[in-house]
């Protein structure tokens, strides 16, 4: 048992990953409480209008998905510690700045649409960068391991972060939350200097002046180039774009489905987080590239537990299904980061990276909308079941496509029928 954990998290003996780790653990807490008062703020500018949430989470992407690849390009080409230290620190002044609007009566809508879309410019810079950064912490071997934990802190984030945000504005009203946010991002940027950059493996990075000539365009030819990279990248496309929006459609669901109220959109995404950490875990045992059959089957999963929570007729069976429906869905994401990031050669890792980010959480804009409009017009059931079912047919397509492409040929023979003997016994 003991030899098991000390290899589900053996990234942690690295020091500069063990900093990074814990800096983003802290970070991730503050964020996720300050997404919890940051729709309560806008509900309470608002009138409780559903339109200025949707704004903010369109303001919150968008520079996502305008900026991606020029941050990856940064990335490829300047010191990526420094990159981080500078966007964490924007985002901890921009932070300090709502925190005293808030606490000083002084905030306006206007004022949360400008911070949101603020903080999605810091967003797109330091996500890619912050990606392509993990393999210089510690290396190819242990590469896989520390994606893995990665998503894990991610997830354990979602699961306390909100509860404790909920806690701290029932008790202190949101003003002590956004403050507490802007503390907490003090963390990876004390972190990062306090990292041994002569302990960094970057072994494997291009000369100096070869990295100043990166281009965008050459990591989209790059990737373009490489079969076994792009289909993990439009496999995630389609699927984030068709089912990973369980942030909209659960609390639907949870309202005009049930008829519960916000406790139980609680537990729907407590089990779903829950799910999701396990299937984290589950990766941090991983010490090589994923293979493609075990990206395709985590698909399948993913696929066919999600439709199976759009078509489930009870409350507690929702309950049960979100459980291994988190579980695939980080297993997947985190097997396709995973061959994505060990297939790729230093050089070109931010570039990819920043691609990688953008096909994840770029399209949010585009899905959620239509997600939406889905379960506004057909239901909430029938925008997951929908979801869950392109999901599944992305992962057959890539299946054919990937047999075929190996060769592999389906082949249908007809069996004669097997005669019995019948003896009797006199």
């Amino acid at each position: 048992m003991q030899s098991k954990l000390s290899t589900m998290f053996q990234s942690l003996q690295v020091r500069n990953y063990r900093l990074f780790a814990s800096g983003q653990l802290i970070k991730l807490i503050g964020v996720w409480m300050m997404f919890i008062a940051q729709d309560w703020l806008v509900l309470e500018l608002s009138d409780n209008s559903a339109t200025a949430l949707g704004i903010v989470t369109a303001l919150q992407f968008t520079p996502v998905l305008l900026l991606t690849l020029l941050s990856g390009r940064l990335a490829d080409r300047y010191d990526k510690r420094v990159l981080l230290f500078v966007a964490n620190a924007f985002w901890t002044v921009l932070s300090l700045a709502m925190s005293l609007l808030v606490l000083t009566g002084l905030v306006e809508l206007w004022h949360v649409f400008a911070f949101a879309a603020a903080l999605g410019v810091a967003n797109a810079v330091e996500t890619p960068v912050r990606q392509a950064f993990v393999s210089e912490l510690v290396g190819t071997r242990l590469l896989p391991n520390a994606l893995s934990l990665n998503a894990a802190t991610f997830n354990s984030a979602r699961i306390v972060g909100p509860a404790l945000a909920g806690l701290a504005i029932a008790a202190f009203d949101v003003g002590p939350v956004f403050l507490v946010t802007a503390l907490s991002s003090i963390a990876p940027l004390v972190n990062v200097v306090r990292m041994r950059p002569a302990e960094l493996h970057r072994e494997a990075l291009p000369p100096r002046d070869e990295r100043a000539s990166a281009k965008v365009v050459d990591g989209l030819r790059y990737v373009w180039g490489r079969p076994d990279l792009l289909l993990p990248m439009v496999m995630i496309l389609v699927i984030a774009t068709s089912m990973f929006n369980f942030q909209l459609t659960l609390a639907a669901l949870a309202k005009t489905v049930f008829n519960t109220g916000a406790a139980s959109f609680g537990l729907f995404s407590s089990a779903l987080a829950v799910g999701a950490l396990v299937g984290a875990l589950a990766g941090t045992g991983r010490r090589s590239r994923p293979s493609v059959w075990l990206v395709l089957g985590a698909a399948v999963g993913c696929g066919s537990f999600g439709t199976l929570v759009g078509l489930a007729p009870t409350y507690w069976l929702v309950v049960v299904l979100l459980l291994p429906t988190g579980f695939f869905m980080v297993f997947f994401a985190q097997a396709c980061n995973q061959r994505i990031q060990l297939g790729t050669d230093a050089a070109f890792r931010g570039r990819v990276m920043a691609l990688w980010v953008l096909v994840f959480l770029g399209t949010n804009p585009v899905g959620a909308p239509v997600i939406g409009w889905i379960a506004e017009t057909y239901g909430a059931g029938a925008s997951i079941w929908i979801g869950g079912l392109v999901t599944l047919a992305t992962a057959l397509l890539a299946l054919a496509w990937q047999l075929r492409r190996s060769g592999a040929r389906l082949r249908f023979r007809i069996l004669p029928m097997p005669r019995f003997y019948v003896t009797e016994r006199l």
